[in-house]
Order: C-alpha cells, then structure tokens, then sequence
C-alpha cells in the first residue's frame, strides 16, 4: 500500500468537474448566487442613498455658482449626480452586467473622491465650476460619503470577481 505524500485537500489534487466550492490552483475566487444578490442590493442601496441625499440637498446649494461663462451652480451638479447614481443604480438591477458593475463603481468611486477633495482641499474655483470647499461634516454630508464607499466597494467586487 503506497500513501498520498499530499493532503486530501491539496489544491493540486483537486479536479476541475469537482464541487462549485473547490478552486483550482492559481484560479480567481468566485462569488455565490447568493452573494451577487448581497452585493447587487448593497451597491444599489448605497447608490439610492447617493441619489436621495444629493437631491434633497441640491436646492440648498444653487447659489454657489462659478465665475466663468455659463455659471454652473453646485445644486446643479447635485442633480446630476443624483440622476447618474439613479441610472447606475436602475442599470445594474436590471442588467446585472459586468459592466453596469463598473460603470457603478466608477459613480460611486468618483462621488466618494470628489466629495473627501472638497472636504479636505481648497481647490477654488474651477471656470464655470464653483469653488465646493467644505471642511464641515454634516450628517447627510457623512451619510452620503458612506453610502459611496459602500456602493463603490459593492460594486467592485461585482466586477472583480467573476460569477459562479
């Protein structure tokens, strides 16, 4: 009787037709159907936060407009952020693509930067872009940033790790 020098559960004895649970060596981890649902809800959950806080908020911020020709108020941009989020958001519940994953995380990503820039740097004013400093953390502000983060850690993994 010859004995295995290499443990049951060595990767390199493992088969590829063997259970959906076992990777094989040097191979990418995958993700359930169960958890692209978990990830799918958290990312669209964070985005529909997103889009909430930075509608509600964006009639408090028309006044701060930039200098240059046209004037874009920060309440504008809000809104286009709020309707960006929305249609990141629509699109990856309804499509469950790679793409509408990324296209959400680049969303949430560039929601999350632009509003830690403006908290912690002076930028000024940008043409017709308004100067957006604000060093102050509010609690939509702090919501609307956490929300971000979570969406846009959702949605990369969704993009990352490729489906079972």
């Amino acid at each position: 009787m010859t004995s295995n020098p290499r443990p049951a559960g060595d990767p390199d004895t493992r088969r590829s037709g063997g259970s959906p649970d076992v990777m094989e060596k040097g191979s990418l981890p995958t993700r359930s159907r169960t958890a692209n649902r978990v990830l799918t809800l958290i990312t669209a959950a964070g985005l529909a936060v997103d889009a909430y806080v930075h509608w509600h908020l964006a009639a408090q911020f028309d006044s701060l407009v930039g200098t240059g020709s046209p004037q874009i108020s920060q309440g504008q941009l809000f809104r286009v952020e709020a309707v960006i989020a929305l249609v990141a958001m629509v699109l990856l519940l309804a499509t469950r693509h790679r793409l509408a994953a990324l296209f959400a995380f680049l969303v949430a990503a560039g929601g999350v930067s632009v509003v830690l820039l403006y908290g912690y740097v002076d930028v000024g004013s940008l043409g017709p872009l308004p100067d957006m400093y604000d060093p102050s953390w509010y609690a939509e502000k702090t919501v609307s940033a956490l929300a971000e983060g979570v969406a846009a850690v959702g949605a990369l993994a969704l993009f990352l790790l490729p489906e079972r």
